[in-house]
């Protein structure tokens, strides 16, 4: 019988496959090695392939698709549902097998090799700032222990520590004084990693039509920018900008029944860098806002109303849904920009 639909279970090693017919009745169940996908796989007549949205997922996903297939990937948790029985490969194949049919399954937009070496780059940079801010208050908290206190900041160590430890009547001892000196300079190596991983960035995201696009909209840079264009790829998979906003869960989470409207905090779903990216940005805005009252009306009648904290999260969404209408329908960024929706 010939195969329709086809759930993989990826692992590093040992592929879990099972496929149905046309009226879903089993027809393929079996393990395969990595080496012998390919092979397996190519000899297969096309088919709805459909994958969870996991490590090598993507890889997987355009090399399947050079082979004929339809591929479709999906958040695991959409997929756990649909497991029938105890976890395990088999009851996993299964289950993708049986979630991918769904007509109103979400799926995962599948990266092209570019989008995944500009998120690497995002990625490395990203741990090398986690790195540089535990190396920062170690350094604090050390210095602490011999009654010296460092100001919050990160600039603060690169400042003060050096005075410190020329200062002889601190009367620290010596091999503290090296020690010290060793984690200060792990520190600038750090900075400079991620200085250098920032220029690669910035020089993508000027090489990028759409990237450089993104960036004219208040509170949006180009390491955000960059991100964003590399994380979403074509805008065009989400209907309207709402669902981008609630993909990167800037929306409230509810808690209603009965009729009854319960919005609760924002659901915090999807993607925490790029949330994180547009949070931080929001602020910037709202910060030259107190400086230049004239900069953002928007933000200024929100802030008349609500606190900086709900702001900003207001400002990420509204941003969120201008980076799909920009990606999605070619357009520029116009600040005095009125729809007529809004107009009417």
């Amino acid at each position: 019988m010939k195969v329709t639909t086809l759930g993989i279970d990826l692992a590093k090693n040992v592929f879990q496959l099972h496929g149905v017919n046309e009226f879903g009745k089993p027809v393929i169940k079996k393990q395969l090695k990595r080496e012998q996908m390919a092979a397996f796989l190519v000899n297969l007549p096309p088919c709805l392939i459909g994958m969870e949205a996991c490590g090598s997922a993507h890889y997987w996903a355009r090399k399947l698709q050079g082979f004929g297939h339809t591929v479709k990937l999906m958040a695991p948790q959409l997929v756990k549902p649909y497991v029938k029985t105890n976890k395990n490969d088999a009851a996993d194949a299964e289950a993708i097998c049986e979630a991918v049919a769904r007509p109103n399954m979400r799926f995962v937009p599948i990266k092209s090799v570019e989008q995944q070496s500009v998120l690497a780059l995002h990625t490395v940079r990203q741990g090398f700032v986690k790195a540089r801010t535990a190396q920062a208050n170690q350094i604090r908290g050390l210095l602490s222990e011999f009654g010296l206190i460092i100001p919050q900041g990160i600039g603060h160590i690169a400042n003060r520590v050096p005075e410190l430890l020329e200062d002889a009547s601190n009367e620290l001892p010596g091999a503290f004084r090296l020690l010290v000196q060793r984690l200060l300079d792990h520190l600038k190596e750090l900075d400079g990693q991620v200085k250098e991983l920032e220029t690669q960035i910035v020089k993508w995201h000027r090489q990028s039509e759409l990237s450089s696009k993104l960036a004219g909209v208040p509170g949006i840079g180009p390491i955000t920018a960059s991100a964003l264009v590399a994380t979403i790829g074509d805008a065009r998979n989400f209907d309207n900008g709402r669902q981008v906003a609630a993909w990167l869960g800037l929306v409230p989470r509810q808690h209603s029944s009965g009729g009854k409207q319960n919005l609760l905090g924002i659901s915090k779903r999807g993607d925490i860098y790029l949330r994180t990216l547009l949070i931080h940005g929001a602020r910037s805005v709202i910060h030259w806002e107190s400086r230049k009252p004239d900069c953002c009306s928007w933000v200024s009648g929100v802030l008349k109303r609500r606190n900086k904290n709900v702001a900003a999260v207001a400002l990420a969404n509204k941003n969120a849904r201008i980076v799909w209408a920009l990606l999605a329908h070619d357009r520029e960024f116009r600040a005095d920009y009125v729809s007529t929706r809004a107009a009417a």
